[in-house]
């Protein structure tokens, strides 16, 4: 009788602990920092999940600063009405946003009080779930941020106490980096990636503004010069256990422009500064014969990029052919789907959002 109690409990935990079944469509999620009237010019059908950011972590709960916060989301929410499939979380942190984790996630009360401020939070708001953008456990993110070997384990613990705070049914994901350095040393993938609906791989900003040296900041496959990219991380994940249809690569709707660029190369591997962050919807002009650049494409990489002789600058990008091969190897590959940082940076009509609907049907 003991045993067969201590049997019924196990399965009893798991079922609460384990998160939904897949669902057999592939997904698109769409992280947005952008107003309410920006969000209206996009088609909500276009993507399967709308990440809101960013919440912080404050006094261990998660909180939104602002009264406009809480009207963004509400007005994600409501997109529902147009995409009755339509998803919405909250995200936790990004770049410069998690200064106080290392230390908040460090304790089980701590933990308990976020997972806690977290369902109420959806509970209010009526949204479906939670995503982390730690950025980073265990490993330096943004110079002067607290980081410490004790960030893994806890980052495990974090994501178990969301679990059973939140149950099966709420979406909880996580921003993972896409470098060696994070996939081997911040995350417990085996103990954390049965609790999670998805991971969402950063595979972009390979090279970012800390770069000296230009290069593809968000290739599809390595090269020779170039061993970080999408593929590079994919295969990371699965040689590690990972099942691929919890695996979401990234894509940036953005470029970066490095300046001080020899012409070798095209300005490809050089060393640089890096100078500005481009919008995709200004790269067509940003980015021009008549603004002095030239337009080239990796096959390798399968990645374009660009150079202005006259300037010494050097740019870096997702386009349309980019976005295509990316979507198709998500398709080739059987993983979960492929997100974006960030919606507001596409074009409304006939930008990269279309080509990723149009190459997963």
């Amino acid at each position: 009788m003991k045993i067969v109690v201590g049997f019924l409990l196990c399965i009893s935990l798991a079922i609460l602990v384990s998160p939904k079944l897949y669902a057999s469509e592939k997904v698109v999620i769409a992280y947005y920092s952008g107003s309410i009237q920006k969000l209206d010019s996009f088609d909500a059908r276009g993507f399967t999940h709308l990440i809101y950011c960013f919440g912080h972590l404050q006094d261990h709960k998660l909180t939104l600063h602002k009264p406009q916060d809480t009207l963004l989301i509400q007005k994600m929410v409501s997109l529902k009405k147009r995409n009755n499939k339509l998803k919405v979380l909250v995200s936790l942190g990004g770049w410069g946003g998690c200064a106080p984790c290392s230390e908040g996630f460090s304790t089980s009360s701590g933990r308990s009080e976020f997972a806690n401020s977290v369902l109420a939070l959806i509970t209010n708001l009526k949204i479906d779930g939670i995503d982390l953008d730690w950025e980073y456990p265990a490993i330096e993110g943004v110079p002067g941020h607290r980081f410490s070997p004790d960030d893994k384990p806890n980052f495990t613990e974090l994501i178990r106490t969301l679990r059973q705070v939140l149950g099966k049914e709420r979406i909880i994901t996580f921003a993972a980096g896409g470098s060696d350095s994070y996939l081997n040393n911040s995350v417990d993938w085996n103990s954390v990636m049965p609790l999670v609906d998805y991971v969402n791989l950063m595979t972009y900003d390979f090279y970012g503004g800390y770069s000296k040296t230009t290069g593809h900041h968000t290739a599809l496959f390595s090269t020779s010069n170039q061993n970080q990219s999408t593929d590079h991380c994919v295969k990371s994940l699965i040689g590690k256990g990972i099942d691929q249809r919890k695996l979401i690569i990234g894509a940036a709707f953005y470029g970066r422009i490095w300046k001080g660029v020899s012409a070798q190369d095209h300005g490809l591997y050089q060393s640089g500064k890096f100078k500005t962050y481009v919008s995709y919807k200004d790269i067509s002009i940003a980015l021009s014969e008549k603004a002095g650049y030239t337009q080239y494409w990796d096959s390798v990489a399968k990645a374009p990029y660009a150079y202005n002789a006259t300037a010494k600058t050097f740019a870096t990008f997702d386009n349309k052919q980019s976005i295509e091969a990316k979507t198709d190897y998500v398709n080739q590959n059987n993983l979960g789907g492929i997100m974006f940082w960030q919606l507001g940076d596409d074009k409304p009509k006939h930008g990269l959002i279309e080509v990723i609907n149009k190459t997963l049907k």
